[in-house]
């Protein structure tokens, strides 16, 4: 596994454990489930080169970040955790990728504080009401996530756990199939899940997405805008065409909420990890939209 400086920085009321290389603009890469911050891995070499500073934070309750004292994981929440990185690391504005769950944070991010985000790359998580219609009118949809469903029951506790997370295996492969990840990767991953309280925790995010009253009320109009409203910063999005778990269809027609420019990529022959299953083509792209004007 490749060495970062790793670090630590307080927002929003958690502990963040970060990996982090080279100085520059500041580069936000927020990781998905079930994944951690080395999931940009190859990206945070590529964008140093690029004269970046690119810092990935393990998102809350995935170790070595904390636990958070309040439980909350709602998405609106993702994006003040993103807001409040950028300013902790010592940024007034700065560039995120965000990665599945870290996609929704971007987007909440962008929505609630547009001139903290230069601009917004996302993967493996489109934007806008064809997602939410696609779990009651997309069959296939529908069959992709239904482990939304079953996370919603106390087995799910026991069954992600069991044989030590077989079911993150079974994942990763039926969500990018044909990814040739190495060992290392999947035992890198595991060592977070072992940790205690970190399975409940990522648990907690489909507990909360799916059930309003697990959400904080505080943050209902906030929640609501999440996944409609319209994104007001200049972004780019990836999704493999071989995604598993979100049909790269529902892409279409997002570009509507997007009023000051949406760029979508398909990447051919990559899943829902599509960052990491096609590093090279990934990178290219995404450091070309970094530095446009």
């Amino acid at each position: 596994m490749v060495q970062f400086k790793t670090g630590t920085v307080r927002a929003n009321g958690v502990r963040f454990a970060t990996l982090e290389a080279g100085e520059g603009p500041l580069v936000l890469c927020l990781h998905g489930f079930p994944d951690t911050a080395y999931s940009f891995r190859q990206q945070l070499p590529a964008l140093t080169a690029a004269g970046f500073r690119a810092v990935a934070p393990f998102m809350r309750g995935y170790a070595p970040t904390a636990i958070p004292p309040d439980g909350r994981y709602q998405s609106a929440v993702l994006a003040l955790d993103a807001i409040e990185l950028i300013a902790a690391l010592g940024y007034s504005s700065a560039s995120v990728f965000g990665h599945d769950w870290g996609a929704l944070a971007g987007y909440g991010a962008a929505m609630m504080a547009p001139q903290k985000i230069t601009k917004l790359v996302t993967a493996a998580v489109p934007h806008g009401p064809s997602v939410l219609n696609a779990f009651m009118s997309n069959y296939d949809q529908q069959r992709r996530s239904w482990y939304m469903f079953f996370f919603q029951h106390p087995l799910a506790d026991a069954a992600v756990a069991h044989d030590d997370f077989r079911f993150l295996e079974r994942l990763w492969q039926d969500w990018s199939p044909g990814w040739r990840y190495s060992s290392e990767d999947m035992e890198t991953l595991k060592m977070t899940f072992r940790t205690p309280g970190v399975l409940p925790a990522t648990l907690g995010y489909y507990r909360q997405t799916l059930n309003p009253a697990l959400q904080d009320p505080a943050l209902a109009e906030a929640q609501a805008q999440i996944g409609v409203a319209p994104v007001p910063v200049p972004s780019l999005v990836f999704h493999g065409a071989r995604d598993g778990c979100i049909g790269s269809e529902l892409l279409e027609g997002m570009e509507a909420l997007f009023p000051r420019g949406l760029r979508k990529i398909v990447v051919g022959d990559a899943g829902h990890f599509v960052h990491q299953e096609k590093p090279e083509e990934v990178n290219r792209i995404l450091i070309e939209f970094l530095r446009s004007g």
